[in-house]
């Protein structure tokens, strides 16, 4: 109680509470070890040693008394030695929030999380100061640093380089001059906020050993913001003749993004190259009228665009073959007045009342009367498939549709030539995903042919004219589920255009190989690309024996089906083979197995192609937070070529085997029929 007139007096003890007179020595001692250990006493080491161990005893006397009775925390903080001066200026601490018997996570703000730690700083731009550079000139890496290097080097595009990993690189940079594979490696290793630098480093990359176009791929991602690294990397590409060039055209359009100059060298290479060739000059326009759409970067866009069309008009003057500049932009400009008016046309097909024969009669009726114009150009339009060709009108009654739910159009077109050329126009479907998969398709088949491996692909062009529209070239085909309707096997299918008694299944062998390796091919692409949705109604094989896919709605792992396997190899393709036992079908394995190989060689082309592609918006891609790390899984670049063997050889033992891929298929036949 209180006493009266007077003051509350609290009473109460705590517990936890260790009293001041029991404490009071261990604080003492603690205050002068810590004097000790800034300096402020002298050191005398006979004599210390003496004093530590009184000291230690002491503690833990202290420490057996109060053990029963208080609970203690020992907290150990970082021991400097000098007197800090440094507080971090503006620190928002949060108080943590009670803790519950839950296990909650608490989360406390810490001021120095994802800094750099001063001292650390310090000593790196130390050990990678400027005045150094005359010594290590002169350095030359041991065998462990060496070992250490090359493994750096090796490294896929997308893997990060670790701080210490960089001071290596930076340390022996001159002697990586002669390795040009190392250039991108330490152009990721430079503190580009150094402006010294940085300085020296592009006076280094002038004098390096010239690295191929693949790697200056690389140079013009988003992760190299420097603009004299992005025009040494233009200048590589410009020793790239214009059929390598269209390899990657799509991917250099993309990298127009990360330009940080409206007018960059980039886009001026682009608009150079694309005078002296119409096909990328059409196809150039093509991308960049399509990424016009993205508001974010359309300044970047339309700074191109107009730069072609001025350079374009610019050519009036002077007469280049039969064609001047004008007319020449004029036949590209006209590509976009015939996509419109095909979009008129199939908004009539699709609005028809009545079954598929209404609609191709609807379709051939507006050919021949109010789209009549069309059956003959006043001046023939350059083909936005195949820019070399001269299309001079469309044939009516050579035309047709698709039976499909977006109702696509099949389109003959007569050519300058004499010849007709067919494609297919779709209004209603994004086909910039399947112009990515194609382009890849062609590429690879380049890199293949280039070891002498020509698997007969079919990459049959692909043009996306917008966001949900574009065309595409129609290849004479049977889809496989019609063959095996109407043929019962794919080996009596091929019989029937290529018959030979003495042949292996009656089928001539140039056919039924061809049929091989194009089967192997896709395999293999389309298990580096990811794609899904395989069925027989989206594989087709051409007279001559020829496999491949279409359709490319499903990538990078995607799939509507469950438990898809590795890749599509359905029984009866093995069936046309000979079976698992057969010769031909352990051919179709080597082919595999090799170009696996071939494409894994060339795995940092196809990975900077991918990269570059990652800000597109393109669907798969643009939902997919680590795209180009989704295909590089798939090259499994920790294995050795011949591991790689075995590694694929067990993908196909896998697909081939897979049960339940082939109930889907079942299911999906008979949906198909009742449909």
């Amino acid at each position: 109680m209180a006493p009266k007139g007077g003051r509350w007096k609290s009473t109460y003890h705590n517990p936890w509470q260790v009293p001041k007179n029991e404490r009071g020595e261990i604080e003492r001692l603690e205050r002068l070890v810590n004097k000790y250990e800034r300096g402020q006493i002298q050191h005398v080491d006979w004599l210390d040693r003496l004093a530590f161990s009184a000291i230690d005893k002491v503690k833990e006397k202290e420490c057996e008394r109060l053990e029963n009775s208080f609970p203690s925390l020992v907290v150990e903080f970082c021991s400097f030695e000098h007197r800090v001066v440094f507080q971090e200026s503006g620190a928002n601490f949060y108080a943590p929030t009670p803790v519950s018997l839950s296990n909650e996570l608490v989360t406390v703000w810490d001021p120095e999380l994802g800094r750099t730690n001063p001292s650390e700083h310090k000593q790196l731009k130390l050990a990678r100061s400027l005045t150094r550079g005359i010594i290590d000139k002169d350095l030359k890496p041991s065998s462990n640093e060496r070992k250490s290097l090359q493994r750096i080097i090796k490294c896929p595009p997308t893997r990060t380089i670790l701080p210490d990993e960089k001071q290596l690189v930076w340390k022996f940079r001159f002697s990586l001059m002669s390795e040009k594979k190392a250039l991108t490696k330490f152009l990721r290793s430079v503190d580009w906020s150094d402006i010294q630098e940085a300085k020296q480093a592009v006076e280094l990359m002038g004098k390096w050993e010239t690295i191929d176009v693949a790697d200056a791929l690389e140079l013009l991602s988003s992760d190299f913001k420097s603009e004299e690294v992005r025009a040494y990397a233009v200048s590589v590409l410009e020793r790239a003749d214009d059929e390598e060039l269209q390899c990657y055209l799509l991917q250099l359009v993309q990298a127009l993004r990360f330009e940080r100059s409206d007018k960059s060298r980039l886009a001026h290479f682009l608009v150079n190259r694309a005078l002296s060739n119409i096909e990328i000059a059409s196809f150039l326009r093509w991308y960049v009228v399509v990424e016009l759409h993205d508001h974010a970067y359309a300044k970047r866009y339309y700074s191109t665009y107009d730069m072609l069309e001025d350079e374009m008009m610019k050519m009036i003057a002077r007469e280049d073959g039969d064609e001047d500049g004008f007319r020449l932009w004029q036949s590209l400009s006209r590509q976009t007045e015939l996509t419109a008016q095909l979009c008129s046309i199939m908004k009539d097909v699709r609005n028809t009342r009545g079954n598929a024969e209404k609609k191709i009669e609807k379709l051939r009726q507006l050919l021949s009367g109010v789209h009549s114009e069309l059956t003959h150009f006043d001046e023939p339009i350059r083909s936005p498939l195949a820019p070399t060709l001269l299309l001079t009108g469309v044939v009516p009654q050579e035309s047709s549709i698709f039976k499909s739910s977006l109702i696509p159009l099949r389109l003959t077109f007569k050519t300058a030539n004499g010849g007709t050329s067919k494609m297919i126009f779709k209004k209603g479907d994004d086909l910039r995903q399947d112009q990515l998969v194609i382009q890849m398709v062609s590429l690879m088949d380049r890199l293949l042919k280039l070891e002498n491996m020509d698997l007969h692909l079919t990459p049959y062009q692909v043009l996306a004219t917008g966001q949900d529209e574009g065309m595409v070239e129609f290849i004479p085909s049977s889809p496989l589920a019609q063959i095996i309707s109407e043929h019962r096997s794919i080996t009596s299918y091929l019989q029937k255009f290529h018959p030979d008694e003495d042949g292996p299944f009656g089928i001539t062998a140039q056919c039924l190989e061809t049929f091989i390796k194009s089967c192997a091919g896709y395999s293999v692409i389309t298990y580096i690309m990811g794609v899904g949705d395989r069925h027989l109604d989206n594989l087709l094989i051409r007279d001559d024996g020829c496999l491949f896919h279409v359709d490319f709605g499903f990538i990078l792992g995607r799939d509507p089906k469950p438990f898809p396997p590795p890749m599509k190899l359905c029984k009866e393709m093995v069936e046309a083979m000979g079976g698992t036992e057969s010769q031909y079908y352990t051919r179709f394995k080597s082919y595999c197995c090799e170009a696996y190989n071939i494409l894994r060689n060339n795995s940092s082309l196809i990975l900077n192609l991918f990269t570059l592609m990652e800000r597109s918006s393109i669907p798969d891609i643009s939902t997919e937070e680590n795209a180009t790390l989704k295909v590089q899984e798939k090259f499994r670049l920790d294995l050795d070529d011949e591991e790689a063997i075995h590694f694929f050889q067990g993908l196909i033992n896998d697909s081939v085997s897979a049960l339940f891929p082939q109930m889907v298929e079942t299911i999906h036949r008979w949906a198909q029929y009742w449909r």
